[in-house]
Formats: C-alpha cells, structure tokens, sequence
C-alpha cells in the first residue's frame, strides 16, 4: 500500500462523502416538498439521490475486489463518480438560489474532501461541482428558497462530516506515525545486526547480500596477487604468555595488519591464528600491475608497522617479541564462492595460492619474498635482491625467488641530495 493510498481511504472517504451530499440533497429537497404544494416530482428525485449514492457503495466494494475488471477501467468509473459528486452538489447550489449558508457548507464539505485527501482528480472534481452550478443555474425551472431550519440542518450535517473527516485524518495520522516509528526502530535493528554479521563475511559476500544479489556458489578465472604472512616464533611466545596476554597481543597484530590490507585495496581472505591471507585483483581490480604493486606496498608498510609493534611490546615487557614473515605470487586462481547451497565460503584455488604460502613459509624474519612472476610485474617500481631458486614443497622444479627491499620512490627520496661546488 503506498502513502497515498493510506492517506486517502478511498472508497471509504469518498462514500461518506457521497453520504452526506445524499443527506443534504434530500433535506432541501423535503423542506421544498410543502412550499411547492407537495409537487410529486420532487418525491421522485430523492430515492434517486440514496440509489445512486448505494449503487456508487456496492460499485466501488466489487471493483475494489474484482480482477475481471483492469485498473484502467476501475480508475475511469471512479473518476466519472467523483464528477458525477461534483455535478450533484453544484445542482443543489444552483437549486437555493446560491443560498450563502448552504454554499459555504456544501463547498467547504467538498473543498475538505478535495484538498484534504490530497486527490490527483481535484482539477477534475472542481470543474465537475462548477459545472453543476451552471447547468443548473441556466437549466432548472425553478429555484428553492431554504428555510432557517432546512439552512440548520445543512449546516448540522456539514460540521458532523467534517468532525469525521478531521476524525479519520487524526487516526490516520497516528496509524503513520506508529508505523514510522516501527520502521526506524526495525531499520536500527537490522542495521546493527548487519553490522555485527558483516565482521564475520567477507566484502564480497557483504556486498552481494547487502545489494540483494542472489549469492551462491561460482567461480571463474582471474589473476591475482596473492599474500600470506605469519608470525615467527609465535607458537614458543603463546606459551609463555597468559592466556589475556596472549589475546591482547594476537588482537593488536590483527587489527594494524587488517587496516593496512584496507587501506591499500586488499581482499583478506583468511586469519588462522596469527596467519593472514589477502589477495589482490578481485572482487575489484586495477590492472594486474598495479595490484601486484599494492601487494608489495602493503606488505613494506606491514613490515614498518610490526617492527613499531615490536618496540611497544619489548616495552610492555615481553621478551623477543615475534618477527613478520610474508611470501608474495602471482597468477590464475579459481576464485569465487565455494561450498554449497547451505554454507558458503569466498576464497581462492590453485597453485599461485600454495606458491604464495610456501614463499611465506621459506622467508627469513622480517622478509618479503616474491616469485618470479610477480617480480616481472613490480620490478619496474620496487627494487628486489635476486635470491637464485630454492626448493619448496609441493613443488617439483626449484623456484625462482627475490627478497623485496623497497620502493624505488622510496629509495630515492631517502637518499642525500649532492650539493652544487660554490665557485
């Protein structure tokens, strides 16, 4: 039901309506009856007013639940009866004379039906009650001179409808409010229930729940960059730190290298204890290169930040803090969503990824090595000592291997400007 709709009830509004102007037509009409020596025709016009008034009722409740009937044509018959109110009350206008007293009640019943409900058809409906006035100001034989009582009873009958018009709008003003009310809270619910499930998701997941894409299981081809790291010597810290100690430590580790991994375009894709895996390249790339040149920047920045790590937690008074070791490759992986109908995972398959935890796992601390195939793709921005090749498992053929040491932008910023020889 949309806003126009609950604000304007129709046909209910517009049946009182047609009630009332059905009440005030056979009122003059009756107050009439004996200044006109009791003419028959007069008798004749009433049962027409309450046949047309009850046949517009059960007209306007069968169309509302036929579907026999198109809209179109449901919309036009109630137009017609809606121009058909407004003859009506022009006529009865036309038949006192223009009376003042039951001009302005039957014109301020009509304007409150009109302007009140906010109808599209007001245009409509003001031509239909203007209308009525002319025919029946150039067209009726004669003209009725209401009584003080008849002018009461219209005036009687004009504030009863508007007191259930102002009534039915008070009501329905607090029914929207209630409503609105429930759906912000209903909004602030699910927004804070989204916002918990989404730490347990990954973007991409999130993303499609959130945009209401259909979300099941798919991959496709894509090459990508892929990084894993590790903390060395975790395992012997863990056990000799207290079980809060060792929380809070893992908890500090995790949130700096989450952040930098989202700062640089990352996907993190895995944390097992205290390993990360982030991948580049999907679900939005920026070329292969520049995602392989990201990966690289991230990681120089996730050395940087854990040896300032380091430093703090040698000053909290833990002893050989852990060092940071990190492998980078690239290459097509299957990626996508694995699992089934029930339960799905947004991950990444295939040799490039077990290359990438096997370089992780052959660095030394502090270390970043990358494969070849990513060295072919950043050695135009990040200067890499040549390692020669190493054996790693899973492997047959030894693989080629570099030690990344920083930016070539870095490099050269850092380095001392040569001062011109004054002569």
């Amino acid at each position: 039901m949309t806003w126009k709709e609950f604000i304007y009830p129709s046909p209910k509004l517009q049946e009182l309506y047609r009630l009332a102007l059905c009440i005030c037509g056979a009122t003059i009409l009756l107050g009439a009856w004996q200044d006109l020596d009791y003419h028959w025709g007069l008798l004749t016009v009433i049962p027409f007013l309450f046949i047309y008034q009850f046949g517009s009722y059960l007209t306007s409740g069968y169309l509302t639940k036929s579907r026999l009937i198109s809209k179109s044509k449901k919309q036009a018959l109630s137009i017609c009866m809606e121009f058909s109110d407004g003859l009506i009350a022009g006529t009865l206008m036309a038949l006192t004379g223009f009376d003042p007293l039951i001009t302005l009640a039957l014109g301020v019943t009509f304007l409150i039906t009109v302007v009140g409900s906010m109808k599209l058809t007001a245009p409509l409906d003001i031509t239909g009650i203007l209308s009525g006035a002319l025919l029946g100001y150039w067209l009726l034989p004669i003209t009725i001179d209401p009584s003080a009582g008849i002018q009461l009873m219209i005036l009687v009958i004009s504030f009863a409808y508007c007191l259930l018009n102002t009534n039915m709008a008070r009501h329905t003003h607090f029914l929207l409010a209630a409503q609105h009310e429930s759906v912000m809270r209903q909004n602030d619910w699910l927004t804070l229930r989204t916002f918990h499930l989404s730490k347990y998701l990954s973007p991409a997941l999130r993303k499609a729940i959130l945009t209401g894409k259909d979300v099941k299981a798919g991959t496709q081809e894509k090459t990508l960059t892929v990084f894993f790291s590790d903390m060395e010597g975790f395992t012997k810290l863990a056990e000799n730190l207290d079980p809060e100690q060792l929380t809070a430590l893992l908890n500090t580790y995790l949130t700096e290298m989450s952040e930098i991994a989202f700062r640089f375009g990352g996907t993190v894709d895995k944390v097992i204890g205290d390993s990360i895996m982030v991948f580049f390249g999907d679900p939005e790339s920026r070329g292969v290169r520049s995602d392989a040149i990201s990966c690289v920047s991230m990681a120089l920045a996730m050395k940087k930040s854990m040896k300032e790590l380091q430093a703090r937690w040698a000053v909290e008074g833990i002893a050989n803090p852990p060092a940071l070791r990190m492998g980078i490759n690239s290459g097509v992986c299957k990626v996508g969503n694995f699992g089934t109908e029930n339960r799905l995972d947004y991950t990444l398959l295939g040799r490039a990824v077990n290359l990438a935890s096997r370089l992780e796992s052959s660095a030394q601390s502090h270390e970043i090595l990358v494969s070849k195939d990513t060295y072919d793709l950043i050695k135009d921005a990040v200067k890499c000592t040549d390692k020669g090749q190493i054996l790693v498992k899973g492997f047959a053929e030894p693989i080629n291997v570099f030690s990344v040491i920083d930016l070539h932008k870095n490099l050269a910023s850092s380095q001392p400007k040569k001062r011109k020889a004054v002569v």
